[in-house]
């Protein structure tokens, strides 16, 4: 069996099976990721030179001189009657490994992701500003804003222009355009393609990934002058993301900043995944950081450390805490308790509320 063949077998047992990624690491089996945790498949070690190979049979031209010379590298590769998938190729203590994640061709719906849309949908009608999604690899970042770029899609009529690294969902024209353009194949760098948009006459704007203060900059002016911007930020919480915004420009420029990121910034959106209770799979839990007059003068003043409990009292306007979704998906009999409370970035509240027992600015509510 050829080496392609090989890896072609483990990319349909993992679809067979509803896998997220598949794991291959020289020496070793493959594993498997499904409902999050890893499982080992029953197979003979896969030696290095067959997982070189494959890399540098599936590796697309544009792409081969950042394996050769960088020892790393992202691409799509789709296999006929099997699906796409998004691979990263590495070395690890001198051999190679591959990561490879299943992407549909078809964006999914909010219904599909257990996503309760209405908040997403408001953030998706707004005329311009900027949307950031954070939470770490494999969180659903890229299945979220793919939702949101697909009810766009459905529902208003936009020029909706992409920048991803590699691409991962593709879209129809419904009722919007879409054109999506691959960094390393359509486009250089995030910056440079953010450069090139604003000449495109967009309406809507994504960026895979916010990496560096040139991509930044340009998203805020494309929000200043009419564009709505969604991206991608690894954070694990609405303080930290606001932080780390900052952390792209140098001191002297972040109180210069502070106005101007609080009134273009719409909301930003942190997704974890957590295991369902019943029937394997897994559910989004998320903190949803709504920025509205109180948010604003909380970012303009820098005081970071006042986000959460800014979230807290604001549930009114869509904003919510991540115990406030663990609080209500443990409620609905989605995701169990431990579970919960493993996943919680504040454990010992999160017992209390499950009690009935809540915190007010009052005193204790029972």
């Amino acid at each position: 069996m050829s080496v392609l063949e090989t890896m072609h077998g483990l990319l349909h047992l993992a679809i067979d099976n509803g896998a997220s990624d598949v794991h291959i690491k020289s020496n070793k089996p493959a594993f498997l990721r499904l409902s999050g945790h890893l499982e080992s498949v029953e197979m003979e070690p896969i030696p290095p030179e067959d997982v070189r190979e494959f890399i540098e049979q599936s590796v697309p031209p544009e792409f081969f001189d950042d394996w050769s010379n960088n020892r790393q590298v992202d691409y799509s590769y789709r296999v006929e009657g099997i699906g796409r998938f998004r691979v990263n190729g590495f070395l690890q203590r001198g051999l190679p490994s591959v990561v490879m994640r299943h992407v549909s061709d078809d964006p999914p719906s909010f219904d599909k992701l257990n996503i309760d849309g209405e908040v997403l949908k408001h953030l998706c009608a707004e005329k311009d500003g900027i949307v950031i999604l954070c939470g770490a690899t494999g969180s659903g970042k890229s299945s979220t804003l793919a939702a949101m770029i697909n009810h766009i899609n459905h529902s208003y009529d936009k020029h909706i222009v992409t920048l991803e690294d590699p691409i991962e969902f593709t879209y129809t024209d419904f009722k919007s355009i879409i054109n999506q353009r691959e960094i390393g194949i359509d486009c250089p760098t995030f910056a440079k393609g953010m450069k090139a948009v604003l000449r495109q006459d967009p309406d809507v704007i994504l960026v895979g990934e916010m990496r560096d203060s040139d991509t930044f900059e340009t998203a805020l002016q494309a929000a200043e002058t009419g564009h709505l911007v969604f991206g991608t930020l690894h954070a694990s919480n609405a303080q930290q993301a606001i932080q780390r915004l900052f952390e792209f420009f140098p001191e002297e420029r972040r109180v210069a900043l502070q106005r101007q990121i609080a009134s273009t910034l719409r909301a930003t959106i942190t997704q974890k995944l957590i295991p369902a209770l019943e029937g394997g799979g897994r559910y989004p839990v998320s903190e949803s950081f709504i920025v509205d007059a109180l948010a604003r003068k909380t970012i303009t003043e820098g005081k970071y450390e006042k986000i959460e409990a800014v979230i807290e009292a604001n549930e009114d306007n869509g904003s919510k805490t991540f115990n406030q979704d663990l609080f209500r998906l443990v409620k609905e009999g989605k995701v169990a308790k431990d579970e919960a409370l493993k996943n919680s970035p504040n454990p010992r509240q999160l017992e209390m509320n499950l009690k009935g027992i809540f915190l007010s600015s009052g005193g204790i509510v029972g």
